[in-house]
């Protein structure tokens, strides 16, 4: 009982952190490394920048989005990132883990985030107006489908160094989708911070996504009556089951302009598989995400 109140107060204020940052748009970084500080201490990067995606994970049109860009760890443990908040049970060096937490984004029927809708890590789906649209013809693949609601996913991290340059991250989320019942799971070989000339970095992660069928079926299933809301769609009815949901890779490069100002900049490369690549309402199963930021470090 004693540990149980020792946590619930750092996990709260990691909780009440996240659905603060819902009201502020997406968000977009990189999951923090361990860092030791002081008691007290924090490290932090704020800042604003653009992200060009796939109006939904799927879709062959684009939009334009602002990105603010969010990262910060503190001594205690607790973390913020993008859209995740969490924090790091281990004292080791070669191990991390511990609770996760995570704004899932929600999606309209024209692909478009919905008002005021969640955050994303991954580029796919923000929830900022769009700036700049990409073909917005009054007919497409998702005419008719549901609105998908954001969600707030819990479950846990665990993260494991081969050696201090590589290291395989894990990642297990519930919540998602129409009745918050959506599994997803991740596992990604990433390579941290190769240093390729003075002041500037590359990181690569290449990995995985699982779903349950729930998942699947909220974001990548048709319903009898939504196949007949647009017969000239030649939209069949879908029940995908679970599995792979995506294979990835992507590309990142930090710029440090000065000790206190950087540019980051990444490129993400998703390519939808097994019964979410299968569906219907996918235009094209391969996508790319271009972002690009300029961050301050506190």
């Amino acid at each position: 009982m004693r540990m149980l109140k020792t946590l619930a107060l750092p996990l709260a204020q990691a909780a009440a952190a996240l659905a603060a940052l819902a009201a502020c748009g997406a968000a977009g970084a990189q999951t923090p490394v361990a860092n030791p500080m002081p008691d007290g201490s924090r490290d932090m990067y704020v800042g604003l920048g653009l992200q060009s995606g796939s109006r939904y994970e799927g879709g062959r049109s684009r939009h334009a989005l602002l990105m603010p860009v969010l990262q910060a760890e503190w001594s205690n443990g607790i973390f913020l990132s993008g859209a995740s908040a969490g924090m790091h049970w281990s004292g080791r060096n070669d191990i991390e883990y511990g609770p996760l937490l995570s704004l899932h984004p929600g999606r309209s029927e024209r692909g478009r985030p919905l008002a005021g809708g969640g955050l994303s890590g991954t580029g796919s789906n923000a929830a900022l107006p769009p700036l700049v649209s990409g073909q917005d013809d009054p007919i497409t693949r998702l005419s008719g489908m549901a609105d998908v609601p954001h969600r707030l996913e819990a479950g846990a991290f665990l993260t494991w160094y081969l050696n201090p340059e590589w290291r395989i991250a894990t990642s297990a989320l519930h919540g998602a989708g129409w009745e918050r019942d959506g599994l997803r799971a991740t596992l990604d070989l990433q390579r941290i911070a190769a240093t390729v000339a003075p002041h500037h970095t590359l990181s690569f992660t290449a990995g995985l996504t699982l779903v349950n069928a729930r998942y699947n079926r909220t974001f990548f299933g048709v319903t009898a009556m939504q196949a007949l809301v647009i017969p000239a769609l030649s939209r069949p009815a879908y029940a995908p089951g679970g599995g792979v949901k995506d294979v990835h890779a992507g590309l990142r490069w930090n710029w440090a302009l000065s000790p206190s100002w950087m540019l980051t900049s990444g490129v993400q490369v998703l390519r939808l598989a097994g019964d979410a690549g299968a569906s219907p309402i996918v235009e094209r199963a391969a996508s790319v995400t271009v972002t690009s930021a300029l961050a301050y470090r506190f």
